[in-house]
């Protein structure tokens, strides 16, 4: 009498694919790993039952990037991917995290050794700004940063700022210097002559209250443009750090 054999099941072939996910990044971080790989890994946790890799897929053909992604809003992800609101959350909330991350690598009391410190850490308060806007870093007499101030928002191309709102946070902080920061979202490393003149005008209006601005950096992308460091400084009268 023969044996009557169940027939086997087909094995799904994204079977373990989750843990072989994982256990790469467990072993060598995420170098090795595509950008749409890493955002199927982030979708692991936004979406717990499902095969993530289509979906993927299609949300890095969307954006085109990371960075684009991450730096949408909820709302705009979802509209244009069909993704959930825990999901989208879960995207946009990254660079967030990374600027609060990057924050933390700094002591609480900051002293600056050299202008490409400072340069580095004006790049923090832009992360995930797809806008123009305008930051100051406030400094005690000792060069210790006692205040990070926003200024102004405006729109992916230009940013109105008012300089009475400047010498107003400088003196509440207690300034003794100031250096000015704001983006050029497109990556523009170009130094226009309205920044030129916003400069003047305001190193002109902190003079009387023995303010010094001693550099405006414009962030362009991953880089940064001094105007300490360069001929820009001259330009605008800028003497940058004693």
């Amino acid at each position: 009498m023969k044996e009557n054999k169940k027939p086997k099941k087909t094995e799904s072939p994204h079977g373990g694919h989750r843990e072989r996910m994982r256990n790469r990044f467990l072993k060598g971080g995420l170098d090795a790993f595509a950008d749409h790989e890493i955002i199927e890994m982030l979708l692991y946790y936004g979406i717990p039952r499902q095969n993530t890799n289509e979906i993927a897929h299609k949300v890095y053909r969307e954006f085109g990037s990371l960075h684009e992604l991450f730096d949408a809003t909820p709302q705009q992800i979802m509209h244009r991917t069909g993704m959930t609101e825990n999901s989208a959350v879960l995207f946009s909330i990254v660079p967030h995290l990374f600027k609060r991350y990057s924050y933390g690598k700094w002591d609480k009391k900051i002293v600056f050794n050299s202008s490409k410190e400072l340069g580095e850490y004006a790049k923090i308060p832009f992360i995930g700004k797809n806008y123009e806007c305008f930051y100051m870093l406030c400094f005690n007499n000792n060069f210790e940063l006692k205040g990070l101030e926003m200024l102004e928002e405006g729109t992916l191309d230009a940013v109105e700022l008012h300089p009475r709102k400047v010498v107003d946070l400088a003196l509440i902080n207690r300034s003794s210097y100031v250096v000015l920061a704001h983006n050029h979202p497109s990556g523009c490393k170009m130094v226009s002559l309205a920044d030129l003149h916003a400069t003047t005008s305001i190193m002109k209006l902190l003079e009387p209250f023995n303010i010094e601005l001693i550099d405006h950096i414009i962030i362009a992308g991953e880089d940064y443009i001094s105007f300490a460091e360069n001929n820009h400084a001259q330009l605008a009268g800028i003497r940058g750090k004693k």
